[in-house]
Order: structure tokens, then C-alpha cells, then sequence
């Protein structure tokens, strides 16, 4: 079993006293280097020759935590490995990149989850630019721009919408039924032979009765569009209109987002209703729109 680090990558215990290690402290030295000279923090632990710790491999995780650990700066127990102003560069710059990324919020992480493209059915992908798109080289990019702002409030007008109408949401429910198929009858019929003529040992005829019994289990069909509807009428049932995202509703009741390349945005609900949403455009550099109701 593989033991983790008491004593921070760079030293060791030697006499009772914690002292440098050489091999890792070269190792230190590099890190901050190579991070310096911009390699990202899992090339620099891919490339990583000295071990991290017994039976540990180097990752991504390992390296940051070298990167941020203070102690190098020097203490009363643990000599110095790195200058100041080598670290403060080195987690100045590590800073910068990660205010650089692109942060989604809670809302949108979960508006993400749920939208795709109804060309391709690919999740789509949301720009540093806070614009949504079709990624996929398979398919096209969008004929207009997609803002965060467009999504939500397409969104937003859809769960208003069946707040406001809540028999938008109705659907129709299939009877639950068993309609045996002509494999079935035979398998039957073959399964009788065998009974009444003794043509077939016990153990074949209790193999014939397992398969004619899945048979059946396949063919049985069940609907829970009835059960899926009275819940969605439970949850919108006496709520006051939104004035922004619910994103606890959202998850609730819709089972998936779709979004055409001209930007028409519509929500499948768990009981398999679409209900869509239309955007209009102006011909203003192409990304001008306004909901048809101007409820966005």
C-alpha cells in the first residue's frame, strides 16, 4: 500500500532534523521553472523523473501543491528552496490563468447539462465570450450569435408559459397493453407439443417456458405519461411567475433543451411534451432578438 508524504516534497528526515533532499529539490527548481516557462501543470508531471513518493505517480494535483507550498519560502524547520520573488511570479501567473478560464456559473453549469443541439444532439459548447454554439465538426456552427442572456430568458418564458397554462403540458397517455406476437404463439404452441407428447426432457421444457416468459416481459408495454403529467402539475400548481431561473424547477421538470441552428430554443418536459420557444431576428449584424411575446 502506497504511503503518503509526512514531509513536504524537497526534504527528508536525516538525524532527527529535516533537511534537503537533492534529487527532489532539483526536481522543485524545475517545476517552477518549466511552469514559468509556460508548460501547463500536467505536461510538467508527465515529464516528472524523480518519484513523488513511494508507488505514487505524478499528476497535475501534485505539481500545483508544489507550486503553492509556502514552505519553500523557508521556516524555522524547513530550509529555504525557492526565492520570493520566484514564487510570487510563478503563483501571480497561476492566478492570472485561472481568472482567465471560462467560469460558468451554477445556473448556466446546469442549463449546460441539459441543452443540445437538435441538429447533431451534441451538448453545446459556451465561449469565454459568454456565447453558445455548436461544436461539433460533424455538424455547423449557429446562423446567429447565442448569448447567455437569449438562453435563459428563452427558457424562463417556457417554464412561465406552463405556469401560466398548465394544460400545455398535458399529454396524451398510452393504455397500458399485451398484444402477444406470432414468436410468442409459437413458442407457446411448441412448449404445449412438448408437454403433451413428452418430447423434450425437463430441464428443455423449463429452458423453453424462461424464453417464452422473456418473450412476454419484452413484448409488455407501459406508459407513465399519466403519473409523469399529475407530477409536473404538482410542481407548477399555485407557483407565481419567475422573475429569474429556478434552476431546482428546471431539473424537475424538463428532460432536455434543444436548440436549432437558427436559435429556436425548445424544452421536453419528463413527460415527453415539447414546448417551444421563438426568437426573432434583425438583420443587425446578424444577433439582434426579442421573444415574439417580449416576455424575455
Amino acid at each position: 500500500m502506497s504511503k503518503n508524504r509526512r514531509i513536504p516534497f524537497g526534504y527528508m528526515m536525516q538525524n532527527g532534523i529535516i533537511t534537503t533532499n537533492p534529487a527532489e529539490v532539483l526536481a522543485v527548481l524545475t517545476i517552477f521553472s518549466e511552469y514559468m516557462a509556460g508548460k501547463s501543470l500536467v505536461s510538467i508531471a508527465i515529464n516528472m523523473k524523480v518519484p513523488y513518493s513511494e508507488d505514487k505517480i505524478w499528476n497535475k494535483n501534485m505539481v500545483k501543491r508544489v507550486l503553492e507550498n509556502e514552505k519553500y519560502l523557508g521556516t524555522d524547520i524547513y530550509p529555504q528552496l525557492i526565492s520570493e520573488d520566484v514564487f510570487r511570479a510563478v503563483n501571480e501567473r497561476k492566478s492570472a490563468k485561472a481568472t482567465s478560464l471560462c467560469i460558468i456559473s451554477d445556473e448556466l453549469q446546469e442549463v449546460r447539462s441539459l441543452t443540445v443541439c437538435n441538429k447533431c444532439g451534441k451538448r453545446l459548447f459556451r465561449t469565454k465570450a459568454e456565447l453558445w454554439d455548436c461544436r461539433n465538426h460533424e455538424c455547423r456552427p449557429f446562423l446567429f450569435k447565442m448569448t447567455d442572456e437569449m438562453l435563459t430568458g428563452a427558457i424562463l418564458n417556457i417554464l412561465n408559459t406552463v405556469i401560466a397554462n398548465p394544460m400545455l403540458i398535458e399529454a396524451e397517455a398510452t393504455v397500458s397493453e399485451y398484444i402477444p406476437t406470432s414468436e410468442i404463439l409459437c413458442k407457446q404452441a411448441e412448449i404445449n407439443r412438448a408437454i403433451d407428447n413428452s418430447t423434450k426432457t425437463a430441464e428443455e421444457i423449463r429452458n423453453d417456458i424462461l424464453r417464452l416468459t422473456e418473450l412476454k416481459y419484452k413484448n409488455c408495454t407501459y406508459s407513465d405519461v399519466s403519473q409523469k403529467t399529475a407530477l409536473l402539475k404538482s410542481l407548477i400548481n399555485d407557483r407565481i411567475q419567475l422573475n429569474s431561473l429556478n434552476t431546482g424547477l428546471l431539473r424537475s421538470c424538463v428532460k432536455r433543451i434543444t436548440v436549432s441552428h437558427s436559435c429556436v430554443i425548445e424544452a421536453e418536459f419528463i413527460n415527453g411534451v415539447i414546448i417551444r420557444n421563438e426568437t426573432e431576428r434583425s438583420d443587425d449584424n446578424g444577433s439582434g432578438s426579442k421573444c415574439k411575446d417580449n416576455s424575455c
